[in-house]
């Protein structure tokens, strides 16, 4: 049994490593794929840490949320108040967000997990879009409703005019030890903060109170009946996740001081839980894998235009590059969503895992025929 654990930890440790080089390494690696530019790697690794906090609630004990983006909004709210009250550093932003949405997420857990299955999932659904409505009109002295918070030059920033930093030309810019949270240095902050949570997220995996919710996912019913209360774990696990939430949001105000009550909305729920299915939910490295084909989809596929397209097939005969460019022009640009909706249901059906599992499938497939072609190898007259 210890030999399966270190094999595990080691196995663990040489994943994490090799992901941390990856994500350390995306302005490298993608710039041949149009998505080297800072701005959507700060996606990827935001809305990635989003998604990995998502997957330790519904992938470990298989609770689906659909309210996570009320704790994305709350976190960006808390930095941008932080902002404004404190000054632009992003460390006590990022610490207030944390603590609050992880406050917001017991409250709502609290009353939440009291159901399951999808009486869980619409009461989630009813929180976040109350949440969303009262961000949006009643909490307008809070939240600004519609225009939005951001930060301005009359706000107090106790701390920055503490340090002499109060007075600034030009927009207002968060701020860590003199540097400027945007561009390179803004994506390496959010990556940063991405390998923190997804270690997190492995210690977690592999830890007892990580198989106490892969147990609840399996049978809640009989961990009931042996006398075991489920429901600290569960709400432990909803606690965690909206924690992960409300730093996303928080990064999100980081790199880009605003906050809106769109974050609130129920397609940004809708669309972690996309990530995680599409990436493979209960699967360490799946939901991070989600979110960058969703962003990359967003950011790439819409930005082609019938221009684009007949560039790329302007090596068809004009009758046939019209026809080809006219059902093309469906699934990008505005219509990004039709491609990013087929590509969802065939990895449903076809890989219920997700892009995780297909990758296992090749593993597994290659790992075959390489023993087959040993064995012919070993026996030269079978082969023949």
């Amino acid at each position: 049994m210890t030999t399966i654990t270190r094999e595990t930890a080691r196995g663990d440790l040489l994943r994490f490593a090799l992901f941390a080089v990856l994500i350390l390494a995306m302005p490298l690696w993608l710039a041949p794929l149009g998505a080297g530019y800072p701005d959507l790697m700060q996606k990827f690794a935001i809305y990635g840490l989003f998604a990995v906090g998502f997957n330790i609630l519904f992938g470990l004990t298989g609770y689906l949320s659909f309210g996570h983006a009320a704790f994305l909004g709350v976190g960006s709210y808390t930095a941008v108040w932080s902002f404004k009250l404190l000054g632009m550093n992003p460390l006590p932003a990022i610490a207030l967000a944390i603590v609050l949405a992880g406050a917001f997420a017991w409250v709502i857990g609290f009353v939440s997990l009291r159901r399951t299955g999808i009486y869980f999932a619409i009461l989630t659904l009813a929180f976040a879009q109350m949440s969303y409505n009262l961000a949006y009109s009643v909490l307008t002295p809070i939240t600004n409703g519609e225009t939005g918070l951001r930060v301005l030059n009359s706000d107090p920033r106790v701390l920055d005019h503490m340090m002499g930093a109060g007075e600034v030309e030009g927009s207002l810019v968060s701020t860590l030890f003199g540097i400027e949270m945007n561009g390179l240095p803004g994506f390496y902050f959010c990556a940063v903060w991405l390998l923190i949570g997804m270690y997190v997220s492995f210690r977690l995996f592999r830890s007892p109170f990580g198989l106490m919710l892969m147990a609840i996912k399996s049978n809640q019913n009989r961990m009931n009946f042996t006398g075991i209360n489920t429901r600290p774990y569960a709400l432990t696990a909803f606690v965690i996740s909206g924690m992960y939430a409300g730093l996303a949001g928080a990064l999100l105000c980081v790199t880009d001081p605003l906050a809106g009550a769109e974050r609130m909305q129920w397609t940004a729920s809708g669309e972690v839980v996309l990530m995680t299915i599409l990436g493979g939910a209960g699967t360490l490295l799946g939901p991070m894998l989600g979110a960058g084909i969703i962003k990359y989809s967003e950011n790439i596929f819409s930005a082609f235009n019938e221009q684009t397209l007949h560039e790329i097939f302007g090596f068809l005969p004009d009758g046939v590059e019209g026809a080809v460019v006219s059902v093309a022009s469906l699934f990008v640009g505005e219509g990004w969503h039709l491609t990013l909706g087929l590509l969802f249901m065939l990895i449903v059906i076809f890989l219920p895992g997700g892009v995780i599992e297909g990758g296992h499938r090749i593993q597994a497939l290659l790992r075959r025929r390489g023993k087959g072609g040993g064995a012919d190898q070993a026996h030269p007259q079978a082969a023949e």
